[in-house]
């Protein structure tokens, strides 16, 4: 027998597939020892350390589909890394194929249709960049070196949620390569089923290559309100919020905030690692209609500080970029939906905030409504429509040695707010996606059963199962 059939490599995947592999793609095909390996198996998660069988850095839809059919007769699981945080660390799986799509970040704006496709390695400062060129936005994320793909697969909640929707509500259409390697594109009119399940189910179906977003005008110029607040006055300033929020316009999407003010130059130095609770919102108008609407979010409390401004849409949308450094990092984010902000549920809320174990660590409250509440559950695969407000627990941290210690205490300060809750969770926020057939549940909510009849359609035998997964 010809050895050159016969020898393996050491993840052992036959020698001669491998190199039939390589030829047939444009982009780099690494395994463990090549140059480029560790640096593109690492995520934005320093907790994250997992070895690839081979890594593909695929350069268009073509090397997508050569990835996913050499995964599937090679009997390999299919991880796809889009370029951006990755926080759960599902972009990379040990023994797997990982499809790394981030040098695939091509951005082209229709400014008279008000349209933007967006290639799916692309992050939000990508889009954003082009699309404030014209006036215009799509709804994302808070942090601009997200990548688009998990973010908008899972949902999507940002600064235009109650204006504009989540970014799925966003998605006209995307181009995907499923698990027989086919690229289907998913809209209204083709492939209905898929199109309603990308839009909230996850990397579940395949690999999105490319994404099609309505766009919106917003900026250059908008109004940020953002007051910190001492820490002793964070029951009374999340009260004062509340009933704000009560009668807010759409236009403010907003969240309260506990964390500490960083030790940065743009802080005053006798302020730096205090801890705060600050109300936030971007106006995405005239912005001296921002600053008067806000105001009374500026007048909760006597502020420690306020940088309320008008600034830029491309700045407001790059401000948290320097909480969320890669790599030097520790990530572990869990949320719950809130059924209510009671009294008492504000009380749970300050208690966690105040005992969070480290000053990177922040603990948002989100408000929710409006265009995002007006879509029907069922009308995409994102169920969870009618939520008032989320809790999410952002757990940032540096030493390997803290690992078990501060996920213990998130998940002990979301089991917490159980009472307040009816066990929703955003898909966004796994954790590192360990919970099983629960969180599915706890994700996908009344759509779950739908989503497993497509998973089961387009991908039967669980190519992709390195994320939130739905069992086929």
């Amino acid at each position: 027998m010809s050895t050159e059939f016969s020898s393996t490599t050491s993840g052992g995947i036959s020698r001669h597939a491998l190199e039939a592999f390589r030829r047939s793609v444009r982009g780099p095909v690494l395994q463990a020892g090549d140059e480029g390996y560790d640096d593109v198996r690492s995520v934005w998660n320093g907790m994250i350390d997992r070895r690839p069988a081979v890594i593909v850095r695929c350069l268009g839809p073509a090397d997508v589909i050569a990835a996913v059919n050499f995964a599937r007769e090679q009997g390999l699981g299919a991880s796809v890394r889009c370029g951006g945080h990755n926080v759960a660390g599902t972009a990379v799986a040990d023994g797997a194929l990982m499809i790394d799509l981030s040098l695939m970040r091509g951005i082209r704006v229709d400014a008279k249709a008000r349209t933007v496709r967006a290639q799916g390695g692309a992050r939000w400062t990508d889009v954003d960049r082009e699309t404030q060129v014209f006036g215009l936005a799509t709804p994302s994320g808070y942090v601009s070196e997200t990548g688009i793909g998990g973010f908008t697969l899972g949902g999507g909640y940002g600064a235009l949620r109650r204006k504009h929707g989540m970014t799925c509500d966003s998605l006209i259409s995307a181009d995907i390569v499923t698990a027989d390697g086919n690229l289907r594109v998913a809209s209204e009119t083709e492939n209905e089923d898929l199109f309603w399940a990308l839009r909230g189910g996850g990397g579940n179906f395949g690999v999105v290559t490319s994404f099609e977003y309505r766009s919106y005008p917003v900026g250059p110029m908008v109004f940020l309100c953002i007051p910190f607040y001492p820490l002793e006055t964070a029951g009374e300033v999340i009260r004062a919020w509340r009933e704000f929020m009560k009668s807010a316009p759409e236009e403010i999407s907003s969240n309260v905030m506990f964390w500490s003010i960083p030790a940065i130059p743009e802080f005053p130095e006798q302020f730096h690692n205090r801890p705060v609770v600050s109300t936030m919102c971007m106006y995405p108008g005239d912005p001296a209609e921002g600053e008067r609407i806000t105001l009374p979010m500026r007048r909760f409390a006597k502020p420690l500080i306020d940088l309320s401004s008008s600034t830029t849409y491309v700045r407001v949308q790059s401000q948290y970029d320097f909480l969320f450094p890669p790599r030097s990092r520790r990530y572990y984010l869990k949320s719950i939906d809130l059924l209510e902000l009671t009294d008492a549920c504000i009380d749970r809320i300050v208690s966690i905030g105040t005992e969070r174990p480290n000053h990177d660590t922040a603990v948002p409250i989100w408000h929710f409504g409006g265009a995002m509440s007006r879509v029907d559950p069922t009308a995409t695969a994102f169920w969870r429509r009618q939520t008032p407000y989320m809790v999410s627990v952002d757990a940032i941290w540096r030493d390997a040695a803290d690992d078990h210690k501060v996920r213990a205490w998130t998940r002990a300060a979301i089991d917490s707010l159980r009472e307040f809750s009816d066990g929703g969770e955003y898909v966004n926020f796994p954790g590192l996606a360990e919970d099983g057939e629960a969180q599915v549940r706890a994700g996908y909510g009344g759509n779950y059963e739908r989503l497993k009849a497509i998973k089961r359609k387009y991908d039967p035998e669980n190519l992709f199962r390195y994320n939130v997964n739905i069992k086929p």
